[in-house]
């Protein structure tokens, strides 16, 4: 039996070996073989024949019988359309012959239904438009056949004017479907032109002083404003009624600078293509996970996109076991939040639920690129000049493209942390560069603060700049205590003349009321608050927590930014008074809760994505914030130089406290008080110092040597006897000593 099976595999195995090789193709295989690989090629180069000959034939350049024959047939069916048949058929031959060609464009077949539209409407319009009759179309003028056939019966029923509409609706119908545009983009683009023609209109409207006053009991804007949104969900925000005058639209300062002098924007927002596919993902991941959603609204930003997201109904049993229709819960679509940024192949993802004020999800998705939010944009947007304050400033632009405006001196003080390059800097330069292009200096002042010594160097000769960028935290601690004792002063003066604050101080001292000048806003920027905490941090909250509390009245608005948003750098009496707070990408969610009170900051993108989180919202809102180039700001600085020339910086006025302090560090802190006391009585000892200062008697005995030495007070006595003092209470010895130190020489330069 294995001899037997053997010879088998053996002779099966030969039979295999001796099979003959299949013959070559013959030359007819060949030629079929390319014909059957080329019929595209060759039925596209018959098309482009036909339309090329067929065109010759309709010029009358070539007699032959049966072109003659075709020729008729086509301008009794089409009229003047059968030249634009020839041409439409010469180009498909030409697109079938170039089909193994990457094609530079892309036609979609709702494109070729909008040019068949199109080419029929015409038709009819041309029959229509030179009172054609049947007989015409059967000689082959006007649009034939098809146009009688489109036209005369829709005119003997609706008549020629309604006609006519219901062809220019189909018109524009065509139009959308050839440029692959929708109902979306249309009014999107209406927005845009109406935005622009108010900027034009509201530039031309600037150049007209209005004398009329306004009406009492007026509307006012909010503090943060947005475009009208161009998504299928709208809403609008609240207006709120303030008891203080809104402040009449005033003619623009010929001394600011021109518009042209700040950088346009570009588009912005994902491609229509990419908005499909990521809503595909979005519904069907949550699909996926027994979660059916569709999403209802997108609204496209510069920097990430948001799908309003509509919770669907699954079927659940109930209590009595009865199969019932249940709502998906807003919490179960959040807790897909790794699974959607798998989904959707990006870095990271935030998902707000629900969106306050819509009846949606929002999940947030990062663009693939990210377009820039220029200043220009903030300033000739409508809402800005709606808003009507000096203090106007532009955030950016929200996850919709619409643009966001605050007001600093509703706020009024704000402040902003986030990790280190996230885009603090940028927007503080974008306020102050803000602020100087729509203010004079004798209506604004600023007040610089910069420890890292680097971002704020550039302003360094500003008119509006109150002495130079402080850049030493020693000086810095000097600067706020004299923003605090110019907070006292005007305080002073409003009571003198019976004014609740500025606006009221300013307009009763414009009316001639007494010698007073109109007093300017101010504005402190600091850009590092921890590397001040750290040196000084009993100082700088104290004065921090002070101003924050009082200083609105008085036209002083702060704005602070810190790199470490940690509970010993914004302690919770700094953050009791700063209610407008913002943040930029920071580390961990802890520090998201210490500036927002909530998470989300530590799923920002960088480069400007930030949340905001103004003193009257319910929650935070993302914000693609607003860039100033280094040349723009340059040019600003620059334009101010060359209006007022014969600027020069004085000597900053915290100059003598920040000396007076020095002295006091150098001799003793109670020095100032032991002085008061030397003004008021006519003798002093070492034990009426101990006991009105509360002092031992070492530190007595030395204040008393001090005020000898500054020639307050007579020579020794024995015993410690009292002695007679040699100073008026009007006199100021502290101010004499710092000014004699000033004037002495250093020794220590040759």
């Amino acid at each position: 039996m294995a001899r037997t099976g053997s010879k088998t595999t053996t002779s099966s195995s030969k039979k295999k070996q001796t099979t003959p090789t299949p013959p070559p193709p013959t030359w007819d295989e060949r030629l079929v073989d390319d014909v059957v690989s080329w019929r595209r090629e060759i039925v596209g180069l018959v098309l482009f024949l036909l339309g090329v000959i067929t065109l010759l034939a309709l010029a009358g350049l070539t007699q032959a019988e049966w072109l003659v024959w075709w020729t008729k047939l086509l301008r009794q069916i089409l009229g003047w359309g059968a030249f634009v048949v020839a041409l439409v058929v010469a180009a498909a031959g030409i697109h079938l012959m170039l089909k193994r060609i990457n094609h530079p464009y892309d036609i979609h077949p709702k494109q070729i239904i909008g040019g068949e539209l199109l080419l029929f409407l015409l038709l009819a319009f041309s029959h229509l438009i030179g009172g054609r009759t049947l007989a015409d179309a059967l000689n082959g003028h006007g649009g034939g056949l098809v146009g009688w056939a489109l036209s005369q019966p829709l005119v003997d029923f609706l008549g020629p004017f309604l006609a006519a509409l219901v062809y220019l609706g189909l018109l524009a119908v065509a139009g959308m479907l050839i440029l692959d545009v929708t109902w979306s983009d249309i009014i999107a683009s209406l927005n845009v032109a109406s935005q622009s023609l108010s900027s034009w209109a509201d530039r031309i409207e600037a150049d007209i002083p209005d004398e009329d006053d306004e009406p009492e009991g007026y509307v006012d804007v909010t503090v943060v404003r947005d475009l009208p949104e161009t998504t299928p969900a709208r809403t609008v925000v609240p207006a709120q009624l303030t008891a203080e005058p809104k402040p009449a639209r005033q003619r623009r300062s010929k001394l600011l600078p021109s518009i042209d002098i700040l950088e346009k924007g570009g588009t912005m927002g994902l491609s229509r293509s990419e908005v499909q596919w990521k809503t595909q993902r979005i519904e069907e991941t949550l699909y996926d996970f027994g979660l059916p959603a569709r999403v209802v609204e997108v609204r496209r930003g510069p920097a990430v996109t948001q799908f309003g997201v509509e919770p669907g109904y699954v079927e659940r049993p109930g209590p009595d076991g009865e199969i019932k229709m249940q709502k998906v819960r807003v919490s179960q679509i959040a807790g897909l939040q790794r699974d959607l940024t798998l989904a959707l192949e990006v870095s990271r993802l935030r998902i707000e639920a629900p969106v306050p004020g819509r009846s949606v999800v929002g999940i947030e998705v990062p663009n693939n690129e990210v377009s820039l939010v220029h200043l220009r944009d903030m300033i000739e947007s409508p809402y800005f000049r709606e808003l009507n304050s000096p203090l106007a400033v532009g955030l950016g632009t929200d996850v919709s493209g619409s643009a966001v405006v605050i007001d600093l001196a509703k706020l009024p003080h704000l402040l902003i942390a986030g990790t280190t390059g996230s885009g603090k800097s940028v927007l503080i330069n974008a306020f102050i560069t803000n602020l100087v292009f729509n203010n004079t200096p004798d209506k604004l002042k600023l007040v610089m603060i910069d420890p890292k010594k680097v971002e704020f160097m550039r302003f360094n000769g500003l008119p509006h700049l109150i002495g130079k960028v402080e850049v030493d935290a020693d000086r810095a601690v000097g600067v706020l205590r004299w923003l605090t004792a110019e907070m006292d002063r005007r305080y002073e003066l409003f009571s003198a003349v019976g004014a609740r604050n500025l606006g009221g101080y300013n307009r009763k001292v414009g009316k001639g009321n007494g010698e007073q000048q109109p007093l300017p806003m101010i504005g402190v920027f600091i850009d590092e608050l921890a590397d001040l905490m750290h040196i000084y941090p009993g100082d700088v909250e104290r004065s921090l927590c002070r101003l924050a509390q009082m200083a609105r009245a008085t036209g002083i608005h702060l704005v602070v930014a810190t790199q470490r948003p940690s509970t010993d750098v914004i302690t919770g009496l700094i953050k009791a008074n700063f209610p407008a707070r913002l943040s930029f990408a920071v580390a961990s969610g802890t520090d998201s809760r210490v500036i927002l009170d909530t998470v989300g900051a530590d799923q920002l993108l960088g480069r400007g994505d930030m949340l905001f989180l103004a003193p009257d919202a319910s929650g935070p809102k993302r914000i693609q914030g607003v860039f100033v180039s280094d040349g723009e700001i340059d040019r600003i600085v620059a334009h101010w130089h060359t209006v007022m020339p014969d600027h020069v910086p004085g000597e900053a006025p915290w100059e003598p406290l920040i000396a007076k302090y020095a002295l006091l560090d150098e001799t003793d802190t109670l020095l100032e008080a032991a002085v008061d006391l030397a003004k008021k009585h006519d003798n002093l000892s070492v034990s009426f110092l101990q006991r009105r200062l509360r002092l031992g008697y070492p530190r007595a005995a030395r204040l008393m040597e001090h005020l000898y030495e500054m020639g307050l007070v007579e020579d020794p006595k024995s015993g410690g006897k009292t002695r007679r003092t040699l100073v008026d209470e009007d006199d100021n010895p502290l101010e004499r000593l710092i000014n004699g130190k000033e004037n002495e020489p250093n020794l220590n330069e040759s």
